[in-house]
């Protein structure tokens, strides 16, 4: 894979104070990297979150692809988590060795560990995220003096909504102050804020956007119209540095569940949201209803590609917007192993710009 120096800016502080917060599924986080008498299973820990955009993983499990292409010399276990930053901070003790996580998380993690943590080895899904409003604002121009919601400031969703805001003219300070206030939360909470009145609108990703829309919003930016052939990305995998020189193997028989796992969400579309609502359910306690996944779904593309020059260029607008600072990237991305197993499959194989 070709090297490239790029100067990009790494969240300020976010890492510094993230707190570990997964829930583990199925195995403890002692760090431990493989058995601890010769012949046992090798453990790989799988991180990811109960959420739409994170529907390889749920699926890979739910159908037991990912343990199919591991096979038995191999033990899969899960964690689960609600932030990013609490999923870095695992892989950074171990806890975690392969984890499906948004873009500005990723570049935080690289950059806090001096680009030695983790790095890139595919992508997962691309789109499914919005700016949506009440119905009386048709404008950016309308927005002044209201109050927006995003996940977690600096994360992707925060910075599409601060640039956003700037193209057209708009202030948004770290603290909530300027001409909109931006308020970052649950997006548990941000349904409820919004149904009570308290926040005029949020940049979300699905199920949020299609929850929100529910709840009587509208959607004023869809970000695919932001992006060259709408496409961007959402969810990335990583992996531990360590994890991946020790077991590169059993980083590419994971690989190939990820691919399967996609041919499987692109061919068998109503059975994939099945699963994932059941398994939704299952981790959080809260099914997600069906006809909410139904509407949410064709907003996303699942991929193998990071569409890793989506992701310069949203480091550029954190650096815009002022939530990053200098960092150099030319190792973040390692698509050798992925390319191997698209190679195998006859696929077309993917690069970094």
């Amino acid at each position: 894979m070709r090297s490239r120096r790029l100067c990009i800016l790494a969240l300020l502080g976010l890492l510094a104070t993230a707190t570990f917060g997964g829930t583990g599924c199925g195995g403890g986080g002692d760090g431990s990297r493989g058995s601890g008498t010769a012949g046992d299973p090798v453990a790989v820990r799988l991180g990811y979150f109960p959420n739409l955009t994170h529907a390889p993983a749920l699926v890979g499990v739910a159908k037991g692809i990912f343990a199919e292409k591991l096979g038995r010399d191999v033990r899969l276990e899960t964690k689960i988590f609600s932030a990013g930053p609490a999923e870095v901070e695992a892989l950074f003790s171990g806890a975690v060795d392969i984890g499906y996580i948004g873009p500005n998380p990723t570049i935080n993690g690289f950059a806090q560990s001096g680009g030695e943590a983790l790095r890139v080895i595919s992508g997962a899904a691309s789109g499914g995220a919005a700016l949506v409003v009440r119905t009386t604002i048709t404008t950016a121009a309308d927005l002044k003096g209201k109050k927006l919601a995003t996940p977690q400031l600096g994360n992707t969703q925060d910075v599409a909504l601060r640039y956003w805001l700037k193209q057209n003219g708009l202030t948004a300070t770290r603290e909530g102050g300027g001409d909109v206030s931006i308020k970052p939360q649950e997006n548990a909470d941000t349904l409820t804020t919004f149904t009570s009145g308290a926040i005029d609108g949020a940049w979300v990703p699905e199920p949020w956007v299609t929850r929100l829309l529910d709840a009587g919003g509208k959607v004023l930016v869809d970000e695919k119209t932001l992006w060259p052939e709408g496409r961007y990305i959402l969810t990335n995998i990583v992996v531990s540095t360590k994890f991946l020189d020790a077991h590169p193997d059993v980083v590419r028989k994971f690989l190939a569940g990820q691919v399967a796992v996609n041919d499987y969400l692109h061919s068998n579309p109503a059975e994939s949201q099945r699963a994932v609502g059941d398994q939704i359910g299952r981790l959080t306690g809260k099914p997600l209803d069906a006809r909410l996944i139904q509407k949410a779904w064709p907003s996303l593309e699942f991929t193998n590609d990071p569409l890793a020059a989506t992701l310069f260029v949203g480091a550029k607008h954190a650096e815009e917007v002022g939530l990053l600072q200098p960092m150099m990237l030319d190792r973040l991305y390692d698509l050798t192993l992925l390319n191997e197993v698209l190679k195998a499959n006859g696929a077309a194989e993917v690069s970094v710009p």
